[in-house]
């Protein structure tokens, strides 16, 4: 057995090309390595941070430094293994029509079938064994955002895309359609070189947002985005913001729907992400109907299931107060009126006086 001194180092090159080949085959469409420096990034959400633009997600702000810092949340790092899955098929046009109808429900186009932590998670461990299995033991951690991470910047550091205008990360082959994750390692691999910006003078995912939340470009304004509104933000939420959610009950896709990028874009179908309980051509009516046990049967294994009952009827409650005013659209606020819940109450009172039904 040789001796440390003279044992030979990895052919670091050759397990980086490696590990993009392991990556296509465990169905992620993307794959870079980048390293841990992240000082621009860190001003830009100490700023961020700073002017409250989180709204009551805490958990932003109480990790701190970790966020911006991996050898900080897992000492040892070196580099990060940045991934992407595609997720979503070519229904753009189904995507506009959808909300263009306003009693049907408008669901973002990530949380219509599978949750997707549980799928990534599963194929980067599966890619992290297979890794040491090739190589020996190594150092790493998966994430797919379960930890305080800036994954966007380290993707874009790792050549997946850049960060638009929108705050989300464009690829000039595919689009913003995909999900990221990533692998801390200890492996000094060689780093692939960072994606550059594309966007140009467009300002379309700025001028298309319904509530005006990104105010300027790449600063996003959470409190008034209608994903922050409708899946995180608990309770009431604003009067004046309300009719500008339209049908959406369960984020929004507005700025990644116009973007130029996704026109063009080529689109992986994972099975996984198919739309579940027809919820691409669902009536907000139909939705509104469903008991809590009901609401959990069908969202097992989603998304939509970290919002919860309550805030689903709520988030409902106002897409049928934007809706027109049909005997269906007044007869489903009203079988709620009696909610237990006040949130619940208070908003189906105000959509049943935007229908002169209070």
């Amino acid at each position: 057995m040789s001796s440390p001194s003279t044992r030979l180092e990895p052919d670091y090159a050759a397990l980086a090309d490696r590990v993009r080949e392991l990556a296509r085959g465990f169905g992620f469409q993307r794959c870079g390595i980048t390293g841990i420096e992240l000082g621009d990034d860190e001003a830009h959400l100490r700023d961020w941070l700073a002017n409250g633009l989180y709204g009551s997600m805490e958990w932003m702000a109480r990790h701190g430094e970790k966020r911006s810092r991996p050898g900080d949340l897992v000492p040892g790092t070196l580099r990060v293994i940045s991934v992407g899955l595609d997720y979503g098929r070519r229904d753009d046009e189904e995507a506009w029509e959808t909300l263009a109808d306003g009693e049907r429900a408008y669901v973002a186009r990530y949380a219509l079938g599978r949750d997707y932590h549980k799928l990534m998670r599963q194929r980067l461990q599966k890619l992290a064994d297979r890794i040491a299995e090739e190589m020996g033991p190594f150092g790493h951690r998966v994430f797919v955002d379960s930890a305080p991470v800036l994954e966007r910047a380290l993707a874009r550091n790792a050549g997946l895309g850049w960060i638009g205008k929108h705050t989300c990360l464009i690829d000039k082959e595919g689009g913003s359609w995909f999900f990221l994750g990533e692998i801390y390692v200890d492996l000094p691999l060689p780093v692939d070189v960072p994606a550059t910006a594309h966007c140009g003078t467009c300002m379309r995912c700025i001028d298309i947002c319904p509530t005006r939340a990104i105010i300027a470009p790449h600063r996003l304004d959470a409190r008034r985005c209608i994903a922050y509104l409708t899946i995180e933000h608990e309770g009431s939420i604003d009067e004046e913001l309300r009719p500008l959610i339209g049908n959406r009950i369960f984020g929004c896709d507005d700025c990644q729907l116009v973007c130029p990028w996704n026109k063009f874009a080529k689109r992986s179908d994972e099975p996984d992400f198919r739309a579940r309980n027809n919820l691409d051509e669902a009536t907000l009516a139909d939705l509104f109907a469903w008991n809590e046990e009901e609401f959990l049967q069908r969202t097992e294994g989603t998304a939509i299931r970290r919002s919860g009952h309550e805030r689903w009827l709520r988030n409902i409650a106002i897409a049928l107060g934007n809706a027109p005013s049909t005997p269906e659209v007044v007869a489903a606020l009203q079988s709620r009126r009696d909610s237990t819940n006040a949130v619940v109450r208070e908003h189906v009172e105000w959509a049943l006086a935007r229908h002169g039904a209070s």
